[in-house]
């Protein structure tokens, strides 16, 4: 990463505003300040766990533009904050942009990572991070199979076997648009490893595809 760059070029500036129009959603997200930058992050790391996004620091929820009192010391914080607490480490770059003549905001892109999962140390001292996907407009935290997929998705997956418990699911989908973790072990008969084991291996092999959601992930046919 290098330093930000105080550049308010035509394009980067009209880039900015067309993206801040379109709202938040699945490649952007707002903050209005850096006050909690150990919060912020969870943004940048769902991005990086997902397919790369946008974060803009001096925007409300609601899109409009407020800016930052003192963008350099906010891009200063917000960026040691994602170099010490966010494991492995997130590529990202970040541009303070005049929008008005006393109007700045930081923009900040982080790329799709090639090593997923990473991690979010909201506290400095926990041992242990939390992962976050980006699901539509919502950082959230990755469930265990989520983070198995991220895992191993550059892996060389076997094949699929078309067994029974493989079968009972597929015709689940004749009647069902998706399943829950809890539905596929309840008509399996299997235990909750045993059908988190089959789902990721589906999902790996391209046979389902899993949406992350807050009250438990959904995993759906693929097309």
């Amino acid at each position: 990463m290098g330093p930000a760059k105080k550049i308010p070029t035509h394009e980067k500036v009209k880039e900015a505003l067309h993206l801040i129009r379109g709202g938040e959603g699945q490649f952007v997200e707002f903050k209005k300040k850096v006050n909690h930058p150990e919060k912020i992050i969870r943004e940048v790391v769902a991005f990086a766990n997902s397919s790369g996004g946008h974060l803009f620091v001096g925007v409300e929820d609601s899109g409009r533009i407020s800016g930052v009192k003192y963008p350099e010391e906010d891009e200063y914080i917000l960026s040691k904050a994602i170099t010490d607490l966010c494991r492995p480490k997130i590529s990202f770059s970040v541009d303070i942009l005049q929008i008005q003549s006393d109007v700045e905001i930081l923009h900040y892109r982080i790329e799709e990572s090639d090593n997923k999962p990473h991690f979010a140390f909201l506290v400095k001292k926990h041992r242990y991070g939390k992962a976050f996907v980006r699901s539509e407009d919502q950082s959230i935290q990755a469930s265990y199979e989520v983070r198995q997929i991220l895992k191993r998705s550059k892996q060389v997956h076997q094949p699929i076997e078309f067994e029974e418990k493989t079968q009972e699911l597929f015709r689940h989908f004749e009647s069902h648009p998706c399943i829950t973790l809890t539905e596929y072990s309840q008509i399996s008969g299997l235990n909750k490893k045993l059908a988190s084991n089959k789902l990721i291996h589906l999902a790996l092999s391209g046979a389902l595809k899993i949406q992350p959601k807050e009250g438990g992930d959904i995993f759906i046919p693929a097309e």
